[in-house]
């Protein structure tokens, strides 16, 4: 018998995939395919896909089941990021006149430089990607009932589809639809659980009893498990990683920052950014009391999976939580769910095409490429992003490796920033430099969380990956630049980009 909620899933896919090819008409070329004098609304809904995704839905409430309130930081800490972007770089991002994130690098350390961190990138975007297809399939399994793999097609399909269909234009009116249905939906679930728990006093209530059990069962007050009011609880160490890692990925997220490149002048990518952080904090904060909603009706036994049998696992909570709602409003909420996974994998997947088609297929490849040329090149590369995401999730869903593979992407993406501050601040730092650092800062990101899962912890306990690879990113650079300086035809040249460059933004 198929279900109320499933019903409603249905729908809003069918509607996802007609917006997205409706939307196509509006792409006439390889320009607007990745992103061309978008506006306000368009750019702030395409990049919020970047940060409330699969993590910001699932993985924040995971955190609000095990530690509670703070796991909000995530999404507050993408918030931070972003607005960082916004005050500090869309400026002069926007005024670079490239559509991707290798292209301004290009404009400090040149055409190879430009291409060692287009692959790199790409890597970052295709294993996030991954990591949301993981996510999509398993909410897909835990609703329909399907093979994991299989749903893992069928989701692929959409996405592709729908993106192909439209590029940047797809992304944005999909998006539009996603972030509303992922806010009514949050929202929604959140007055649901809490009237079914007898209002926000009686869930207060319960979520004190758990900490009260936790210490009467052997917990130490101000461990995790005791205060999930508290936003700290979650710890610094934690909260200081998220922050440093949004503050610098937000500056080199391709996915996020696309439509920020494509923005119709300066000023409207600047206020893009602004208003694209107050949307994506709060966000947290609903996603978060679901999942401690959920943790309330499981310590009550209330937490019934379709076995009947009370759930404890926080990765399988939320799911369940809203297969307990009524029909209609487990299946929106579920809906606004893989809305969210949605809104990222599309605009990740572009990303990665956009980025191989314009800096390395037409920067490298095949310089004297039409429109045409590289409009099927885009449309290509993006189809093969969605299929490398959907085939790697099926390959690795069971492997412990799949989130730490993501951290080190994350980590990747924020120390490459760092490479790009020393060629907008510096005189010293070359090409050669850049290229040796990126490579490092590669190694050093991937074999920090190898070697964690060899040894079962970091190389250096407590110090993360975003901590590592920053400083070898610190490092590296200045190492390396001493090593490979600068030579006088790259300096004139740098030097002359940068006066066209600062001349350009006081116009903007």
């Amino acid at each position: 018998m198929i279900s109320v909620q499933l019903i409603v899933i249905i729908i809003y896919f069918a509607v996802t995939v007609l917006i997205g090819v409706l939307s196509g008409r509006k792409s006439k070329g390889s320009d607007s395919f990745v992103g061309a004098q978008m506006g306000l609304l368009a750019i702030i809904c395409a990049s919020t896909g970047e940060w409330l995704g699969g993590t910001a839905t699932t993985g924040v409430s995971e955190y609000g089941f095990n530690y509670g309130l703070s796991g909000a930081w995530y999404t507050i800490a993408n918030a931070v990021g972003t607005m960082f972007l916004g005050l500090c770089f869309a400026k002069l991002y926007r005024s670079v006149d490239s559509v991707t994130v290798p292209g301004i690098i290009q404009q400090f350390f040149g055409k190879k430089a430009r291409t060692v961190s287009s692959a790199l990138l790409i890597f970052v975007m295709l294993a996030v990607g991954l990591s949301q297809m993981v996510a999509a399939g398993k909410l897909g399994v835990a609703i329909l009932g399907l093979d994991f793999n299989v749903t893992c097609i069928i989701f692929a399909v959409i996405f592709i589809v729908y993106t192909l269909a439209g590029g940047m234009n797809a992304v944005a009116a999909t998006n539009t639809l996603h972030l509303f249905v992922m806010y009514a939906g949050a929202i929604l679930g959140v007055v649901m659980v809490v009237s079914r728990l007898g209002g926000w006093s009686e869930f207060v209530s319960g979520i004190h009893a758990v900490e009260a059990d936790a210490l009467a069962n052997g917990a130490e007050l101000g461990d995790k498990c005791t205060n999930y009011f508290n936003m700290f609880t979650i710890g610094g160490s934690k909260v200081s990683s998220w922050l440093i890692a949004s503050l610098f990925g937000a500056c080199t997220a391709q996915a996020g920052i696309q439509p920020v490149l494509a923005a119709k002048d300066v000023p409207t990518a600047k206020k893009a950014c602004i208003i694209t952080a107050f949307v994506v904090a709060p966000f947290g904060f609903a996603t978060a009391l679901l999942g401690m909603g959920a943790k309330v009706l499981s310590f009550q036994g209330n937490l019934l999976g379709l076995d009947g049998v009370n759930v404890t696992d926080a990765k399988q909570a939320l799911f369940t939580l809203m297969m307990n709602l009524p029909g209609w409003a487990g299946g929106l909420i579920l809906a606004s769910l893989l809305a969210a996974i949605l809104s990222t994998v599309s605009p990740i997947i572009l990303a990665a095409g956009t980025m191989f088609t314009k800096d390395i297929y037409q920067g490298v490849l095949k310089k004297d490429a039409t429109d045409k040329q590289v409009l099927f090149m885009g449309r290509l590369t993006t189809a093969i992003s969605g299929i490398i995401c959907c085939v790697a999730a099926m390959a690795l869903v069971n492997a412990s490796a799949v989130l730490d593979l993501v951290y080190a992407a994350y980590s990747l993406r924020g120390a490459i920033f760092i490479i790009i501050l020393f060629g907008i601040y510096t005189k010293f730092a070359s090409q050669r430099a850049s290229i040796w650092s990126m490579w490092a800062t590669g190694i050093v990101a991937i074999g920090w969380v190898a070697y964690k899962l060899i040894a079962g912890q970091y190389l250096i306990p407590g110090f993360s990956e975003t901590y590592a690879a920053a400083i070898v990113a610190v490092v590296a650079t200045i190492v390396f630049s001493l090593i490979f300086k600068p030579s006088a035809e790259e300096a004139a040249e740098k030097a002359e980009k940068m006066a066209a460059l600062k001349a350009k933004m006081a116009k903007a």
